[in-house]
């Protein structure tokens, strides 16, 4: 799958997000393989892995979540490769650059895929010593330096202040989790910080690409949740093999040519070890959110027509990033969550219009009728009080990050409570777009737009 897209150049450092599920399972077991000196397809990159522990919002004890990580720990290190154990906790200390879009690595590969590959096998044919070629060495010497220096320390949480500050983000994070009312949207926001912080991982460590260990099944589940959660404009970055929408860090999913029963062989045949870790919808009831409902109606079809998931993944696949017709145009504004192009900026008319209006009509409150002529209640004249006064507390704010949102972001975030619970670097970087486009309307007649010149005008 690597070599038919043509996505990774050799000495590139790639970053594989293992869940220690099958997929992401076989997803290492492969890459040891392909790395390995009796491929005949050598893969040439620089692997590296991160696991990410969510085990404080899937209701885990701290023995419990202890226990997981020392058995992660153990497959890490029997990999060989250099691992970061990340918390998700750690999401309250990113910083607000995670949610803007990087331009591209200007240290990346210079040539085409094709000169790389043609001067590897140069190199390969002037190994007449026995001594590794050039990519071969730096890969050697890249996982021997990294090996030592990227391995986590647990010495650090060890001391008072260190416990009571890993306390502390985990008393956040629940009570973050706590302020969503729904269990589609806990499970969006879960995505969704999961990859800002293997994102941020990537870009601190100088890793250009993620390995997503999504299987055909997965991303078939995947589409259809979209599709039913309004995410319709992003669904080609979504469930493709590339998605480059941070710029610098582009996420791969070379697990997608196979089902979750081929995988559930390799892992039997080959002795593939997994773990198993509780999810948020772990025993849960059957429709108690959209993921569920969605993967049971799938899995059903499946049980019954063998080829519903080859078909649905074989339809996402026609899916492109950009329209037909899309020219050459401005950056477009993107989604404070996903960053995604934003879906919203729509004409009147539209289906997104015909929700909002209905939406906006059914919360006004029809005032009753008062003898006096005033407001229904007390301290109406002043505008304070009353029903008919919608802008509450909270309410600006709320409408302001609602308006830096994609249609399926918007949802989980109207799920949510309290917005003072989410991370600074969301509130930060809202915040400062908000600031951004106040000044950009302040200057916008100083500013100079280049006109649209049309074909045969000079």
């Amino acid at each position: 799958m690597l070599g038919k897209n043509r996505a990774i150049y050799p000495g590139e450092k790639v970053l594989l997000a293992l869940s220690g599920g099958p997929a992401s399972s076989s997803m290492l077991r492969q890459v040891q393989e392909g790395l390995s000196r009796e491929t005949a397809k050598k893969l040439r990159f620089i692997p590296g892995i991160i696991y990410v522990d969510e085990g404080a919002v899937c209701g885990q004890s701290l023995a419990e979540r202890g226990e997981t990580l020392l058995q992660m720990e153990t497959i890490l290190q029997a990999s060989g490769f250099p691992y970061h154990l990340a918390h998700l906790e750690e999401v309250f200390d990113l910083p607000s650059s995670i949610l803007q879009r990087a331009p591209h690595n200007p240290a990346g590969p210079k040539n085409s895929y094709k000169e790389a590959v043609e001067g590897f096998i140069h190199q390969q044919r002037r190994e007449e010593d026995g001594s590794p070629s050039l990519p071969e060495r730096q890969i050697q010497e890249k996982l021997t330096e990294v090996s030592l220096r990227d391995v986590p320390r647990m010495e650090g949480l060890a001391t008072p202040e260190a416990r009571l500050l890993a306390a502390v983000r985990t008393e956040q994070l629940i009570q973050l989790f706590g302020s969503v009312k729904t269990l589609t949207a806990k499970e969006e926001l879960l995505q969704t910080l999961r990859n800002h912080l293997i994102l941020h991982t990537a870009r601190t460590q100088e890793y250009s690409k993620v390995m997503m260990g999504d299987s055909c099944t997965r991303l078939a589940v995947k589409l259809l949740t979209n599709l039913s959660l309004g995410r319709g404009a992003s669904l080609a970055m979504d469930t493709g093999f590339s998605d480059d929408r941070h710029g610098d860090v582009v996420v791969v999913r070379p697990m997608r040519e196979y089902s979750a029963k081929e995988i559930a062989f390799y892992n039997h045949l080959f002795g593939v070890p997994t773990v198993f870790t509780p999810a948020l919808d772990t025993k849960a009831l059957e429709k108690a959110s959209i993921h569920r409902v969605i993967e049971r109606f799938l899995y059903g079809l499946q049980a019954e027509f063998p080829s519903t998931v080859s078909t649905v993944y074989r339809t996402g696949e026609k899916l492109s990033t950009t329209p037909g017709d899309a020219g050459p145009a401005a950056e477009p504004e993107r989604c404070l969550l996903c960053l995604c192009a934003l879906d919203t900026n729509v004409e009147d008319g539209s289906a997104l219009q015909a929700i909002l209006v209905s939406e906006q009509l059914s919360q006004q409150k029809l005032p009753a009728a008062s003898p006096a002529g005033r407001g229904c209640c007390p301290g109406a004249e002043e505008k304070r009080g009353c029903c008919m006064n919608t802008t509450g507390p909270g309410a600006d704010a709320r409408a302001n990050i609602l308006s830096l949102l994609c249609y399926g972001c918007r949802l989980t975030i109207k799920d949510t409570i309290c917005l003072e619970s989410l991370p600074l670097y969301v509130r930060s970087e809202a915040e400062r777009r908000k600031h951004r486009a106040a000044m950009k309307l302040e200057i916008q007649e100083f500013l100079l737009e280049d006109e649209a010149v049309t074909p045969g005008e000079s």
